[in-house]
């Protein structure tokens, strides 16, 4: 009797388009039934953003007699996400996953990025999902390091299942395979970007600005997604999405709210 093979979600934020994303299509094909729904276009820093004020449109790029099917969308990560589970699967996915990203999403970036945004909004959904993101902005950076573990994550995932209302934050160093020390289960580093505009003007005369600024880690600990990504370490980090600041409620709850 043949197993029947995990239906796997693939979506990103770099585009269709991404190295990245190609490479984390080939490690699914191996494992599963693959669907992708990328963007049409980067949307590297769109957060958790929805489109509601303009029409979404998908393309599907994919042939009849292909194994996998692909679409475009013109939307955000978490459109893709949305209309993937909404109009395009006909069974929940077993897994979602997205990346590869170019660039980190460790720490505070985590916040801000398309990729994660999308796995989170997998685990919204009630998916089983991993964010992955290598630190290379290079569009050309080497993929082939990163598949073998790739692989050996999402197997675990299957095969284990994550935590409920739990997705995985999967950082990769920019290191040789031999190089790289094994994979460690990281917190969130305490950092933060600290901001620069570049004020200048267009011909016409109106100014513009365009966003700068320098990674600051303040924090020191042994146990960060920065401290194993600078030691040579897979960082993963479970990411929750119940932004309840549950150990603030005791103090809050000593104040005067109805006198």
């Amino acid at each position: 009797m043949n197993k029947v093979k995990p239906l796997i979600l693939i979506t990103n934020d770099d585009g269709v388009s991404a190295p990245g994303l190609r490479a984390l299509i080939s490690v699914m094909a191996e494992i599963g039934e693959v669907v992708v729904v990328a963007p049409d276009q980067p949307q590297s820093g769109m957060g958790h953003a929805i489109t509601t004020n303009n029409t979404l449109y998908l393309n599907k790029i994919s042939k009849e007699n292909d194994s996998i099917l692909e679409y475009s969308c013109s939307g955000t990560p978490v459109d893709c996400v949305k209309l993937a589970v909404n109009e395009i699967l006909k069974k929940k996915p077993d897994l979602c996953v997205s990346g590869v990203n170019h660039g980190s999403n460790s720490s505070i970036n985590v916040i801000y990025s398309g990729t994660m945004s999308a796995a989170v909004e997998a685990g919204i959904e009630g998916i089983p999902a991993i964010g992955f993101s290598l630190l290379d902005y290079d569009w050309n950076a080497d993929f082939e390091t990163m598949k073998p573990f790739i692989r050996k994550i999402t197997l675990e995932v299957l095969k284990n299942s994550l935590p409920k209302d739990i997705v995985l934050n999967v950082n990769f160093p920019k290191l040789k395979k031999d190089d790289i020390k094994g994979i460690k289960i990281c917190r969130q580093a305490k950092a933060l970007w600290v901001e620069k505009f570049y004020k200048r003007q267009t011909p016409q005369g109106r100014d513009y600005y365009w966003l700068a600024g320098e990674f600051v880690n303040q924090d020191k600990g042994e146990d960060t997604d920065e401290w194993a990504l600078a030691n040579g370490y897979i960082s993963v980090v479970p990411v929750q999405f119940d932004l309840t600041a549950h150990h603030a409620t005791q103090q809050l709850n000593c104040w005067n709210w109805n006198e």
